[in-house]
C-alpha cells in the first residue's frame, strides 16, 4: 500500500475541505523535544472514516492553515489517544487547542482497561492487533522517511479510526460518555499550555510553604523559564529543579552566596545569566508582600487514618472493578485520604457529580457506618448496616 505523503498547501485543503464533512478525524503527531523548550512538529497524521494521509509539516513552503481549521472546527470530533502533549504543539501552532477533543485512553480507563492504558495494550486488548513498534525510536526530522517509517506512523491514526466508534457506542450504551466529556476538560484549558514564566513555580514541588521560600522559588523559577524560552533548550539544561529547591531554601542575594549552593554549577556565578538571577531573587525579597505567591494552608491529616483509607481503597475497587470502570479516574490517593481525613467536607473531585454516584455517596455511608464490607468466599461484597 502505498501512503498518501502531503507536502503541499493545496493537498492539505483538499484533505481537509473532505475531512470537514466526516463524522470524526483522528489525528496524532511524531515530534522531538530532548534538546529544546518547545516541541519540533515532524509528522502529523490524520485518518477520516474514508481517507488516510501524512502531513508533512517540514515540507518547503507548506502552510498548515488548512489543518488548523479543521481542528478548530467545533462540529467535527478529533479523536486521540493521550492527548496532552499533541494538544500542547497545536496550541502552540494556532494559539488554541483543538475542539472538541475524545482521547481514547480516558475512554479505555472508563470501560475498565486500567489507568493510563497504553496504546499498544488498547489496539490488542480492542481490536485483537498487534503493533509493530520497530520504529517507535526514530528520528522523524530526517529526509526521506522510509516505507517502514510511514506505516508505523499511519498505524497511530488508522487503528484509532477503527476504536474511536465502538468506544464511543460503548460509552453511550453504559452511560458514560458524559464522564469522559468531563474528564476531557481540564485538558483543553488552554492555561495549561501557556508558557507564564511568573507561573512556572507552579509545576515544582512546594517542599517548603513559607513566604520567603515561595517568594524566591517563584523569582528563580520564572528567571529559569525565560532563559529555557529564549534559548529554546529544556528547562534542565539552564538550572535543574534540585538547584531552584537549594536557592529558595537558602535565597542567596550575593554571586558570592549563589556560588557557595551545592546544587549550582561551578563557576555559574561568574556568567551575566547569574548576575541576573541574583538580582531578581533580591528584587522578589525587597517586594515580597506584592511578589510572594498565596502561601498554601496545611491541613493537618487526624492520626492513625491508615485502615479508614484502606477500608475506603476496598470500597473504591468494589465500586469500579466489577463494574469495569479504572479506579483512578474515579477516586486518586488524595481523594481517598482527604474522605478519610474529613469526610463530607473533603473538598475533592470524588464527593462531586457522577463520581460521588458512583463512589462518593457510598464512601461516606461507610465512614458513617451505615454500610460494611465483608467476605462472600473469595469476593468482598457490601452490606447495610
Amino acid at each position: 500500500m502505498t501512503i498518501q505523503t502531503i507536502k503541499t498547501t493545496d493537498d492539505l485543503a483538499a484533505f481537509c475541505a473532505k475531512a470537514k464533512d466526516r463524522p470524526f478525524v483522528c489525528v496524532d503527531t511524531e515530534f522531538m523535544r530532548e534538546s529544546t523548550f518547545y516541541s519540533i512538529l515532524c509528522l502529523i497524521q490524520a485518518s477520516t472514516d474514508e481517507d488516510e494521509v501524512i502531513i508533512d509539516p517540514l515540507a518547503e513552503g507548506i502552510d498548515l492553515a488548512p489543518l488548523t481549521n479543521l481542528l478548530s472546527d467545533k462540529s467535527v470530533p478529533k479523536v486521540m489517544h493521550a492527548a496532552r502533549q499533541d494538544l500542547e504543539i497545536f496550541y502552540h501552532i494556532m494559539g488554541s487547542v483543538p475542539t472538541p477533543v475524545f482521547d481514547t485512553q480516558i475512554a479505555a480507563m472508563a470501560l475498565g482497561f486500567g489507568d493510563s492504558v497504553g496504546y499498544q495494550a488498547l489496539v490488542k486488548g480492542r481490536l485483537d492487533r498487534e503493533l509493530d513498534k520497530g520504529a517507535r525510536f526514530t528520528d522523524w526530522s530526517k529526509r526521506p522517511l522510509s516505507e517502514k517509517q510511514l506505516k508505523y506512523a499511519m498505524g497511530d491514526v488508522t487503528h484509532l479510526r477503527d476504536l474511536y466508534p465502538g468506544m464511543v457506542d460503548e460509552l453511550k450504551d453504559r452511560g458514560r460518555l458524559a464522564w469522559v466529556t468531563e474528564e476531557m476538560q481540564p485538558q483543553l484549558d488552554e492555561n495549561l499550555y501557556r508558557n507564564n514564566p511568573e507561573g512556572a513555580w507552579e509545576r515544582l514541588k512546594i517542599r517548603r510553604p513559607k513566604k520567603e521560600y515561595l517568594t524566591v522559588l517563584k523569582a528563580a523559577a520564572a528567571w529559569r523559564e525565560r532563559k529555557a524560552i529564549d534559548r529554546n533548550i529544556p528547562r534542565r539544561r539552564v538550572l535543574k529543579d534540585d538547584a531552584l529547591y537549594d536557592i529558595a531554601q537558602q535565597r542567596p542575594r550575593t554571586l558570592k552566596a549563589l556560588a557557595a549552593l551545592r546544587g549550582v554549577p561551578k563557576g555559574f556565578e561568574r556568567s551575566e545569566t547569574a548576575k541576573k538571577l541574583v538580582e531578581d531573587i533580591n528584587h522578589a525579597l525587597e517586594n515580597i508582600d506584592t511578589y510572594a505567591p498565596p502561601v498554601p494552608k496545611p491541613r493537618h491529616m487526624p492520626p492513625n487514618i491508615g485502615p479508614t483509607a484502606e477500608m475506603l481503597r476496598t470500597l473504591l475497587r468494589l465500586r469500579t472493578e466489577y463494574v469495569d470502570i479504572a479506579p483512578r479516574l474515579v477516586a486518586s490517593q488524595k481523594d481517598i485520604d482527604q474522605i478519610a481525613a474529613f469526610g463530607e467536607r473533603a473538598e475533592v473531585p470524588a464527593l462531586s457529580g457522577w463520581r460521588r454516584e458512583v463512589f462518593g455517596e457510598d464512601a461516606l455511608k461507610l465512614l458513617r457506618g451505615e454500610i460494611g464490607l465483608r467476605l462472600e468466599g473469595r469476593k468482598v461484597v457490601d452490606f447495610t448496616i
